[in-house]
């Protein structure tokens, strides 16, 4: 018999047992098996049908529809935790196989923080972006200026940095990587796409400092992520995450950075604490 995937109709999420019913991991059973490969597949087909079933049932409460009620309250916290947990799981089995995750990877995995953050979002379990509260309110109309991204503090790279516009006139104002590669006139797409990348990577390297401050690098992780998935969304109305044409190896950074979020937000959330001791 062969380890399972454990996925009920009025489950949230979905688990792994061994072939004798046991709970486990997927970063448990790959060190033994004669197919990992396999069962990380399996796993991101999991994961993709654990999100179709959770856009079905709580659409309306991730797209802001409705405010939850207590039972909701509830079942988007276990949705959260269910998404963390399958994240974290994937990125350490890949880990321990010494294999990149793939476009196919990237994409789930991007789309599964997309729907963790939406699930946070009404239960007010994010934190503030960074340089929240230093940046002047855009007034309407055309803003003159260019783009560029600002970190928070230099030396301390886990606070993570943002995307801002610097206005002709000296000020700082808000800015997404949508904006920037939507809404803006002359801007090098592809050139904004690595930059934020890059700030990913920089963010999760320094969030395994044994000086970084969890919290600080989780809020800088979630906000560096949801900014770039948001980005690359299938269409308006969709939480599916495409890569650019070119920018597959984009998936491996996202995957990473999602890990590293679930890991710093286990310091201080005890339900990601007790689920992944």
């Amino acid at each position: 018999m062969r380890p399972r995937i454990v996925q009920d109709d009025d489950q949230i999420g979905f688990r792994w047992t061994t072939a004798s019913g046991q709970p486990t991991t997927l970063a448990d059973l790959v060190d033994d098996d004669d197919e990992p490969d396999r069962l990380a597949a399996t796993h991101l087909s999991a994961l993709d049908d654990a999100m179709i079933d959770a856009a079905r049932r709580f659409g309306a409460l991730l797209g802001g529809g409705r405010r939850p009620t207590p039972p909701d309250r509830d079942d988007l916290a276990e949705l959260y935790r269910s998404l963390d947990d399958a994240c974290l799981d994937y990125a350490r089995a890949v880990e321990r196989l010494g294999a990149a995750p793939d476009a196919r990877a990237g994409r789930i995995v991007g789309t599964a923080v997309l729907m963790s953050i939406l699930a946070r979002q009404p239960l007010d379990m994010l934190g503030p972006v960074p340089l929240d509260g230093e940046l002047q309110e855009p007034t309407l109309g055309v803003v003159g200026g260019y783009g560029e991204m600002v970190t928070v503090d230099p030396e301390r790279p886990w606070r993570g940095s943002r995307w801002v516009v610097r206005t002709e006139s000296g000020e700082r104002l808000p800015l997404t990587l949508s904006m920037l590669l939507f809404d803006s006139s002359g801007t090098n797409k592809d050139a904004a796409r690595t930059e934020h990348v890059e700030a990913l990577r920089a963010v999760t390297s320094a969030a395994a400092r044994p000086d970084a401050d969890a919290f600080d690098a989780a809020c800088a992780l979630d906000w560096l992520l949801y900014d770039y998935l948001m980005a690359h969304r299938d269409g308006p109305d969709s939480a599916e995450i495409v890569f650019a044409k070119g920018r597959d190896g984009d998936a491996g950074v996202v995957v990473a950075a999602a890990a590293a979020s679930v890991a710093a937000r286990a310091t201080f959330d005890p339900a990601l604490a007790v689920r992944r001791a």
